[in-house]
C-alpha cells in the first residue's frame, strides 16, 4: 500500500489522482483487461465453437464429403460387413416375384413383344408393358443348352466374375453380407455411351424350393458405407427378379425375370436400346456361361447370397407349384366350350339379319296387297336359300 501513494509537491502525504493511478499502472490495467476477455471467451466456448464450425462447413463441403466418402469407400471395400439382421428383402418381395412371373396375370395389362431370338445354345424371348404408374416392365425367357440350374445359378451371382464378360459393369462392391436371412448388399457402378455413369446400391435375397428351382428379387436399398456421390447417378427405383429351373425331358435350364427400373432414360430410347442390344449380351452372356463351367468353384468361394440360401416358405411353396404346373399343362391349341358355342349360336351374323331384314320386307309387301308374281317369286327364292343356309349350318354343327 506504501508504494502506491505518492509524494506531494509540498512533501506531505496526498491521495493520487485516477490519471496519474492509470499512468503509472498501465501495464496492469491491460493484464486486467486481458484477464477480462479470457474470461468471457471461456464462458462463451460452446458458442464461438458452433459458430466456427458452421464457418468451416460452409465454406469446406467438398472437402470433408470428398474425405469422407473416399475413406467409407476404401473401408468398405477393403472389409464388408458381415453378420447382422437387415430386413431389406422379405419373404413378400418373394410373393411379388412369383405373382409377377406368372404369365397369366399379364392379361390383366397390355404386353408387346419385343425380341424373340434362338441359336444352337441359346435362346431369348422378351416382353414389355408400360404400367400407368412406374417405368417400363419387362417379363423374359432365357434357355441354356448343356447347363444345370446349380451351374446357371452361380455364374448368375457372380458379380466378380461379371465385370470380366459384362462391358456395362466397371466397379462391384460387397457392402454386407446377413448371415441370419441371407441378404447381400453391393454397390455396382454401370457406364452407358454418352451417359453419366449409374450407380447401383441393391440389396438381394435367393430362396430354393422343393423342386429344385431358385429364386432371387433385388431391390434398392440405403447403406452407410455407400453414400451418394455427385459423379454417378444414383438409380433410385429398382425391381427385379428372377426363378431358374431345370427344363423338364431336357439337358437345359431356364431363366424367367422380371425386370422394372427407372434409371433417369427417356422411356422410348431406353426400350429402343433394349431391343437392338439385348440379343448380342444374351450371346456374349452364354459365351461368359461355357467358359465359367470350369472355373466356378474358385469365383463363388466367397461368403455371399448363395452361400446363405434361404427356404421358400410353405405357403409360397404351393402356389408356385400350381402355377408351373397350369402352365406346364396347359394345351397350346384352345377348344371351344358348350357354352361358346351355345353363345354363338345364339349371336346372329350379318349375312342373317340382312336375310332376315329382306324377309321381313317381303312379308311387309305381301301383308300389304302387293302380292305381284314377281314378290312371290322373290319371297320364294329368299325362303329356299334361307332354308338351305340353316341345313347346312346345322349339319355342321352336328358333325
Amino acid at each position: 500500500m506504501m508504494m502506491a501513494i505518492g509524494i506531494g509537491s509540498g512533501g506531505a502525504f496526498s491521495r493520487p489522482s485516477a490519471e496519474e493511478l492509470w499512468r503509472s499502472n498501465a501495464g496492469g490495467g491491460w493484464a486486467t483487461a486481458a484477464a477480462l476477455l479470457l474470461v468471457l471467451l471461456w464462458h462463451c466456448r460452446g458458442r464461438l465453437r458452433l459458430f466456427f464450425g458452421f464457418l468451416f462447413r460452409s465454406t469446406l463441403p467438398s472437402a470433408s464429403s470428398s474425405s469422407s466418402s473416399s475413406a467409407s469407400a476404401s473401408a468398405s471395400a477393403a472389409s464388408p460387413q458381415i453378420g447382422g439382421f437387415l430386413e431389406t428383402v422379405s419373404d413378400d418381395d418373394l410373393r411379388f416375384l412369383i405373382r409377377n412371373l406368372d404369365e397369366s396375370n399379364c392379361n390383366e395389362e397390355r404386353w408387346e413383344d419385343v425380341v424373340q431370338k434362338r441359336n444352337s445354345l441359346v435362346s431369348y424371348s422378351a416382353k414389355c408393358c408400360r404400367p400407368k404408374d412406374g417405368p417400363l416392365k419387362y417379363l423374359s425367357v432365357t434357355e441354356f443348352e448343356n447347363c444345370s440350374p446349380e451351374l446357371l445359378r452361380d455364374f448368375y451371382m457372380d458379380n466378380f466374375y461379371r465385370q470380366q464378360w459384362d462391358k456395362t459393369v466397371t466397379e462391384h462392391v460387397q457392402l454386407q453380407v446377413d448371415v441370419n436371412n441371407g441378404t447381400e448388399i453391393g454397390q455396382t457402378i454401370k457406364k452407358f455411351p454418352l451417359l453419366t455413369a449409374r450407380e447401383y446400391v441393391l440389396a438381394w435375397r435367393l430362396w430354393e424350393d422343393s423342386d429344385g428351382a431358385f429364386y432371387c428379387f433385388t431391390k434398392e436399398c440405403q447403406h452407410p458405407s455407400a453414400p451418394q456421390q455427385r459423379k454417378y447417378v444414383r438409380v433410385k427405383y429398382f425391381r427385379s427378379g428372377w426363378r431358374i429351373r431345370k427344363i423338364p425331358g431336357r439337358n437345359a435350364s431356364e431363366i424367367g425375370m422380371f425386370h422394372q427400373e427407372d434409371a433417369g432414360l427417356n422411356v422410348e430410347m431406353a426400350k429402343l436400346a433394349f431391343a437392338k442390344g439385348i440379343w448380342s449380351y444374351v450371346c456374349r452372356m452364354d459365351s461368359a456361361l461355357r467358359k465359367y463351367s470350369s472355373s466356378h468353384l474358385q469365383h463363388g468361394s466367397s461368403l455371399s447370397a448363395v452361400t446363405f440360401i434361404q427356404k421358400v416358405p410353405r405357403e409360397l411353396q404351393m402356389s408356385s407349384s400350381a402355377n408351373s404346373s397350369s402352365v406346364a399343362a396347359a394345351p397350346s391349341v384352345r377348344v371351344e366350350t358348350i357354352s361358346e358355342k351355345k353363345k354363338l349360336l345364339r349371336r346372329p351374323s350379318k349375312k342373317a339379319l340382312a336375310n332376315g331384314f329382306l324377309l321381313l320386307g317381303g312379308i311387309i309387301c305381301l301383308t300389304r296387297g302387293h302380292s305381284t308374281l314377281g314378290a312371290k317369286v322373290a319371297v320364294g327364292y329368299v325362303l329356299t336359300k334361307l332354308t338351305k343356309r340353316g341345313a347346312s349350318s346345322s349339319q355342321r354343327l352336328q358333325n
